[in-house]
């Protein structure tokens, strides 16, 4: 049984990591996508948040030149909901049972080869531990409407951020969705994720099904943590996250501010340097959250 020390530690550590308010840049930038009530430039459009749906969902470049993020919206001030997706590891120790109640698990996600390829001991990701987003979609059918986010410069296990429920979640590309169903979806998360968001109500057949969640991409390779800038074999979500934070803050940097004059090479996507990108004040402050998180876990280590 767990002392009363570690409960205690594991409680801070989840509160630094999971209670994050959104930081002023980026609630403007929600509220501004929210008001124009559709995005401009649809890369890709005819998708659905919810079956049966309009089914006027799309993938929106509207930043792409300006902050270089793609985002998710719909019509009328829509944006996406949040499905849970528990493909990956199955049967971990993180694994609390709630992905039981899926009925369409696979054993593997799309970047599943990159994942063993960082040589960490970890074979893929796990929905119980990894907080990734199921971003893109792909398909053989006919008339199928489909999205390709490296076509945008977006790269696998990029870091991406996920607007929820007043929250600020920092979480990977790490999934696409497929043509099993009937629909093109968007709008889906690892079960990590979606409790990070909504707490442990969430399982495997149940999710959040408002339209008001904002997933942000990041083009350029300044998002990838790649083997060494994350925790790829983390024992649970909280370490994980903890581990690609200091990047995430600097990639939501570029929101609100002109990063066009970092734009290089013949893409046109931009990149903002991790060692350079401009902390907003809530990211400097998350910085000093960093700091203490590390001390505490550098406490408990010698207790």
């Amino acid at each position: 049984m767990p002392s009363l020390r570690s409960q205690l530690l594991a409680c801070l550590l989840l509160g630094l990591v999971s209670g994050r308010k959104v930081p002023a840049n980026v609630k403007n930038f929600y509220n501004t996508v929210v008001a124009q009530g559709e995005c401009i430039d649809k890369l890709a459009s005819g998708f659905h948040s919810i079956e049966g749906d309009s089914g006027k969902f799309s993938y929106c470049g509207d930043h792409v030149n300006d902050y270089n993020v793609i985002y998710i919206q719909g019509k009328n001030g829509t944006l996406a909901n949040l499905d849970v997706d528990c493909d990956g590891i199955q049967g971990s120790q993180a694994d609390d049972g709630r992905c039981e109640s899926s009925g369409d698990t696979q054993s593997i996600t799309s970047f599943q080869d990159i994942v063993q390829g960082y040589k960490t001991g970890q074979k893929d990701l796990d929905s119980n531990i990894h907080p990734y987003v199921v971003f893109g979609n792909e398909g053989t059918k006919k008339h199928w409407h489909k999205f390709d986010p490296q076509d945008y410069g977006i790269e696998p296990l990029s870091i991406m951020a996920v607007v929820c429920n007043n929250k600020l979640i920092y979480g990977i590309w790490g999934d696409e969705n497929g043509d099993d169903g009937t629909e093109a979806m968007v709008g889906e998360t690892s079960l990590s994720l979606a409790t990070a968001c909504f707490g442990k109500e969430m399982n495997g057949n149940n999710g959040y099904d408002g339209n008001d969640i904002l997933y942000i991409a990041f083009p350029g390779s300044d998002a990838v943590p790649g083997a060494k800038g994350a925790l790829w074999n983390a024992k649970n979500y909280t370490a994980f996250e903890a581990s690609i934070r200091t990047r995430g803050d600097a990639l939501i940097a570029r929101i609100g501010s002109n990063s066009s004059g970092n734009c290089t090479g013949s893409s046109g996507y931009c990149h903002v340097p991790i060692s350079s990108a401009p902390l907003t004040a809530a990211g400097s402050l998350w910085m000093g959250g960093q700091a203490l998180l590390a001390l505490i876990m550098a406490v408990a280590l010698i207790m």
